[in-house]
């Protein structure tokens, strides 16, 4: 006769790693994390009239202002976690955003509210502590799939967030739903507390050359997390504009369901994807570029609902494919390195993608059209799928 195992308690970590339940729970708390990051910045139009930009002048800098400051600080915090513990630098991402948020509903005048929006960025940056605590305590195909759910909340806090802001505006103005969410980090601290700090061996430098971490994959790894960040967010900005130029009439709920349609393509096939290219993530990788390449050309030669959806569609498995193979070779790059460190200045990297594509957007767009930003993609996807195809990958 054999007992039953116990139940494992959620401070106590898995042998080796964390246990699942115990990832699901910092997975859950970066995802109610992340809902007034994404969800209240498209209702920048409606909070600055308030502060006193009346036609909303200032929206599509302070639109960027938290990515840029977070880009800043990650090198920094990753490596901070690495010398006073991954745990602790995790509580003060969670900490720091309950303070900006709090400080972002109670501003009373546009500069105050942008000293909040860059505090915001620079005190946060959840994503890259997240994965530097990940990396501490998993690798290899746990960690990449970690990563991969990690990816899963942020698409579906993209997808959630706005709707549930803009349920919520005819009872709490946008402004003051800041310091509504400033309880959802604040919450996530509270359960990140019962969590173990990673226990992982520390990293030891290497006992010969052969056996050390090599620095090319990692630089690859910056060049694919730059140009797909570029390629994919390029499109966002100006999206809405370009179908309503295209299908004059639709409904702003078409146009909302055509923008989350690559976001929920990655929530439901991610895990499988995840599962068929874990062994060849630099096929996945050229793959998604050139599925990106596709949907963005299709964007810009959409002029039907039925040709958008199939563009946006074809956008989600080019997103799908990237992000999770991005995963896959962050584990991999992971081996030997110090975590904090890495996934700060991978961070970095994410965030100077997104900002590059925000003001090259802004530029053609006003220069060319809305058509140009999603042509400008195309052609950097399909140049970053060729080096993907030329390169050479080594561990």
């Amino acid at each position: 006769m054999s007992a039953e195992a116990p139940e494992r308690p959620l401070t106590a970590p898995a042998p080796g790693g964390l246990a699942r339940r115990q990832v699901h729970a910092v997975a859950a708390c970066y995802f109610v994390a992340s809902f007034a990051a994404l969800g209240l910045p498209p209702y920048l139009t409606a909070i600055l009239p308030g502060l006193g930009d009346a036609n909303g002048d200032w929206a599509g800098v302070l639109y960027i202002v938290p990515t840029v400051f977070s880009a800043l600080g990650a090198p920094l915090w990753g490596r901070l976690a690495d010398r006073f513990g991954r745990k602790r630098l995790l509580l003060r991402a969670q900490l720091g955003l309950t303070v900006s948020f709090l400080l972002a509903g109670a501003a009373e005048s546009l500069a105050a509210f942008t000293v909040a929006l860059m505090l915001q960025g620079f005190l946060g940056g959840t994503f890259a502590a997240t994965n530097g605590y990940l990396a501490a305590a998993l690798e290899g195909p746990q960690l990449s799939k970690a990563l991969t759910l990690m990816q899963g909340g942020a698409r579906a806090s993209l997808v959630a967030a706005p709707i549930l802001v803009g349920s919520l505006s005819p009872w709490i103005p946008p402004h003051r739903q800041y310091l509504l969410m400033a309880v959802l980090p604040l919450a996530a601290a509270g359960l990140l507390a019962l969590l173990p700090e990673p226990d992982r061996p520390p990293v030891r430098a290497p006992e010969s050359a052969d056996s050390a971490p090599a620095p090319g994959s990692l630089r690859l790894l910056y060049a694919f997390e730059f140009a797909f960040v570029f390629s994919t967010i390029i499109s966002f900005p100006y999206l809405i504009a370009l179908v309503e130029q295209r299908l004059p009439g639709i409904s702003g709920t078409a146009s909302g369901v055509l923008f989350a349609l690559p976001h929920l393509c990655y929530l439901l096939f991610a895990g499988r994807v995840h599962t068929v290219f874990l062994a060849r993530p630099r096929t996945g990788i050229a793959l998604g570029f050139g599925f990106v390449a596709l949907g963005l050309a299709g964007h810009g030669l959409a002029h039907s609902l039925a040709a958008f959806t199939l563009a946006r569609l074809l956008l989600g498995a080019g997103l799908t494919l990237g992000l999770v193979c991005l995963s896959v070779l962050a584990a991999e790059a992971a081996r030997g390195r110090a975590p904090g460190r890495m996934f700060g200045a991978l961070e970095f990297v994410s965030k100077s993608g997104a900002v590059a594509a925000g003001a090259v957007a802004a530029l053609v767009n006003s220069a060319f059209g809305p058509t140009a930003p999603v042509l400008t993609g195309t052609v950097t996807a399909l140049a970053a799928a060729a080096l993907v195809l030329l390169s050479r990958w080594s561990n």
